[in-house]
């Protein structure tokens, strides 16, 4: 599990601009008198308003790949009554980095599947960093079927820089493997809940996540491309990383304009690192709901369809002007 205390956190986990917030409270915690701690208590939560309030897309980058961000299994041992995980995916072996199994949330019995990153060196290496291999993928497909057979609901749990992209996992059919699984998501009747923990990488994290709701942590990012790896296709330059990171509309609330996500789960103030508990009940809550509608016939496939369809409608130059004649506003120039 992730320590909640603040003192307990290295100086190697502290980002650049969270410093100042840290020192503020370490001094709140050694002083004792009440004037003291009433000033100190004032300017801390000045700072945590001008720090926390107003991030920019690096830094939420930042706090989405932070060492002590909460795990998938972090998660699922704190929201579930029990997660009975399964292995293998029936062909070539099992992938740690993908976590598949039946579990029970509240009473009720739903299928799980994630990314897990592993927290110790030891467990990150074993799990590839969260980093699925194809067959990780498979065994996510039969977890999909499984929960087709069953009529029961998929909770996927995304939080992975991509799907492993070593020669070996394209030998093995990493393509269409993920491939396979967008297909299946795509027809599957039962309702499927989605929830972007902390990294959603390029089709590693699609390949668990076309969902009827998908939920997506505050400081959480969901990207085609690593701002970095972004940075040096178009400017032959990893340090215009920030740019990218801008460019690319990496966070919950760019998604959540675009419409690729249906909701942001606020996190604790500082990141889900400083509260797990905090954020594992905003996830459950949200679960919660989403079950509810389930039961209420809220979700269906034809309105998952419809919903991703919708992502990256546009409209042409000429139907725009239409529109501005309409309301009597000048029209605008064609941008190229």
């Amino acid at each position: 599990m992730v320590d909640r205390s603040n003192s307990k956190i290295a100086p190697e986990h502290i980002l650049p601009f969270e410093k100042r917030v840290l020192e503020l409270e370490q001094e709140l915690k050694k002083t004792s008198g009440k004037r003291e701690r009433a000033t100190l208590s004032k300017e801390l939560e000045r700072e945590r308003e001008a720090v926390f309030a107003n991030l920019t897309p690096w830094q939420r980058v930042q706090l989405a790949r932070h060492a002590l961000r909460p795990r998938m299994l972090d998660y699922t041992n704190r929201i579930l009554d029990d997660l009975v995980e399964f292995h293998g995916d029936q062909a070539v072996g099992d992938d740690p980095a993908m976590v598949a199994g039946i579990g029970r949330f509240r009473g009720e019995t739903i299928v799980v599947i994630g990314q897990q990153k592993g927290v110790s060196t030891d467990e990150k290496v074993s799990r590839n960093f969260g980093m699925a291999h194809p067959e990780g993928y498979r065994k996510a497909l039969r977890f999909i079927d499984m929960a087709e057979r069953l009529r029961i609901p998929i909770v996927t749990l995304v939080d992975t820089p991509a799907a492993h992209p070593g020669i070996e996992a394209e030998q093995r059919g990493q393509g269409p493997a993920i491939a396979r699984n967008l297909w299946a998501m795509m027809r599957v009747n039962t309702p499927v809940f989605c929830a972007v923990l902390g990294e959603g990488g390029s089709g590693g994290a699609l390949g668990i996540a076309v969902g009827d709701w998908i939920a997506m942590f505050e400081h959480a990012i969901y990207v085609i491309c690593p701002p970095e790896r972004c940075a040096e296709i178009l400017w032959r330059d990893a340090e215009r990383k920030e740019l990218a990171a801008s460019a690319l509309k990496v966070t919950a609330h760019d998604l959540m304009r675009l419409g690729v996500i249906d909701t942001v789960l606020p996190e604790p103030v500082g990141g889900a690192h400083r509260d797990p508990d905090a954020a594992a009940d905003t996830l459950a809550e949200e679960l919660d709901g989403f079950l509810d509608g389930c039961k209420g016939g809220r979700w269906g496939l034809e309105k998952r369809r419809e919903k991703f369809r919708k992502m990256g409608m546009w409209r042409d130059a000429a139907e725009r002007q239409g529109d501005d004649r309409e309301r009597g506003e000048p029209a605008q120039a064609d941008t190229p």
